[in-house]
């Protein structure tokens, strides 16, 4: 933070003079870029969304906070002076955003460039159309972009709950990289917002470190909520009813997958949650008592995540709730920490997967769709389970709502492995479960068009001979 190098140039004869820093007063030294540290004397300043971007500068790197607590006010009113200023070459790197992303308008095109740890799908087109960047990364890696100061943000924007009585303010409901990503910023820019959830753990931030703060008071995004499809919900009973024990830890992404497992597991006993992310799903099965994380080994008693985006119940549900751990990323998503967890269940979805297990889950051929995430964190994690029963599950329709099979002699051509063949455990489709690990390639594809739409079975069968030159049943 700015804080620090004013301190320093004071201290050794302005030798970093020539940075930019905010212009808020400041007259205390740290030696720390401390979030949770209070800083004496400093407030922030108080302004207009466009005043808080009064020192955006071409050439500079924002950072920006991501899922349901993207900070669109502050990320609308930065587009429109970096407009007015005639700015050039600003890169804005974040993970998963919600909203207009209007940055990444062509007519924003050599102003700002947006560049993804994880695309979401309002930085598709301008990713495919050349305008931004997409970095390959494990969910748990990105904070080690700024600790190794790979990436170095000058500007951090993020939104924040109103602060308490002692001063701090919380990061809601996405901490995940957000914490690494605004301790190596030089200036801090939050919306502070009261409809935010405020979240134990890691997520806290004093209000004298943030430099510029606009308020806002607006709804936070919704997602999710809508009936799964009896494809949908024959894969969620399949790993409900095979896959998933009593007292198993689950890792769930959001979408009608999860939520079809979740509304499967009503019968259950003494569930946790450690996951990245998690759904709505979730919140009926605390109420019900199915979920109580008594078992878990670490955090017992609380449900981890890192970030969330979900339906109004959810955030209602996390809302000054101890019963959660909001915690950073580069520790939940940690395959040493996910391996601790009893009977860790990991349950993620993809794109398509290939005969041998091959399994492709950022992107359809060459078009990047969306990013690696924390798939293989908690794949490997939950493979290495101190218990020895945990269980990588990967789950997907066997076929497009066009028709087109999900199950693939040959991945496409351009098309990125994320999850490799070797980390491959259960893929479950529709029609079942197929256990790849400790199967031979021969075995592999048997197994794989078992599970594929009964219209494509005979196609793969010849697809398989003509791949693995064997009938894959013999």
């Amino acid at each position: 933070m700015a804080v620090s190098l004013r301190g320093l140039s004071c201290k050794f004869g302005g030798i970093f003079s020539p940075l930019k820093i905010a212009s808020t007063s400041r007259t205390y030294f740290t030696y720390v870029n401390e979030p949770a540290q209070p800083i004496k004397g400093k407030e922030p300043k108080w302004c207009t969304a466009e005043e808080a971007f009064q020192d955006l500068q071409s050439n500079q790197t924002v950072f920006a906070q991501g899922a349901a607590a993207t900070p669109v006010t502050l990320l609308t009113a930065m587009t429109e002076v970096g407009k007015k200023k005639g700015l050039k070459n600003v890169t804005v790197c974040h993970m998963h955003t919600e909203g207009p992303a209007s940055y990444t308008d062509p007519s924003c095109e050599g102003i700002f460039r947006s560049n993804s740890f994880f695309m979401g799908g309002n930085v598709r087109k301008a990713v495919a159309d050349g305008r931004g960047d997409a970095i390959p990364i494990f969910l748990s890696e990105i904070p080690a972009l700024f600790y190794k100061g790979i990436v170095k943000p000058d500007i951090a924007v993020i939104q924040v709950s109103p602060p308490d009585q002692h001063g701090y303010c919380s990061l809601g409901t996405s901490v995940d990289c957000v914490r690494a990503g605004m301790s190596h910023s030089k200036i801090i820019v939050a919306q502070v917002n009261p409809k935010l959830p405020r979240t134990f753990g890691d997520g806290i931030i004093h209000i004298s470190h943030i430099d510029y703060a606009v308020k806002v008071d607006v709804a936070l995004p919704i997602h999710g909520g809508k009936p799964p499809t009896p494809v949908e919900t024959s894969i969620g009973k399949h790993i409900a009813e095979n896959l998933v024990d009593d007292g198993a830890t689950l890792q769930m992404g959001i979408g009608s997958i999860p939520d079809a497992v979740l509304s499967a597991l009503t019968n259950h006993k003494d569930l946790g949650i450690h996951s990245e992310m998690f759904a709505a799903g979730v919140v009926d099965l605390v109420n019900r008592g199915c979920i109580t994380n008594n078992r878990k080994i670490i955090h017992k008693g609380r449900i981890v995540g890192s970030f969330l985006i979900g339906t109004q119940d959810l955030y209602d549900f996390v809302d000054n709730n101890p019963f959660i751990e909001m915690l950073v990323v580069d520790y939940v998503n940690n395959t040493s920490i996910i391996a601790r967890n009893p009977k860790m269940t990991a349950i993620n979805s993809c794109i398509e997967v290939d005969l041998t297990g091959q399994i492709v889950s950022d992107s359809i051929g060459t078009r990047m769709y969306s990013g690696f995430g924390g798939q293989v964190d908690f794949i490997r994690g939950a493979a290495e389970g101190f218990d020895g029963k945990g269980k990588p599950i990967i789950a997907l329709p066997s076929a497009t709502n066009k028709g087109v099979s999900k199950i693939v002699p040959t991945i496409k051509t351009g098309a990125g492995v994320v999850t490799t063949r070797a980390h491959a455990h259960y893929i479950v489709t529709e029609h079942g479960i197929a256990y790849l690990f400790g199967k031979s390639l021969r075995q592999r594809a048997h197994a794989l068009i078992q599970i594929a739409h009964p219209d494509h079975r005979e196609a793969l069968e010849k697809a398989a001979f003509e791949r693995l030159k064997c009938m894959p049943s013999a």
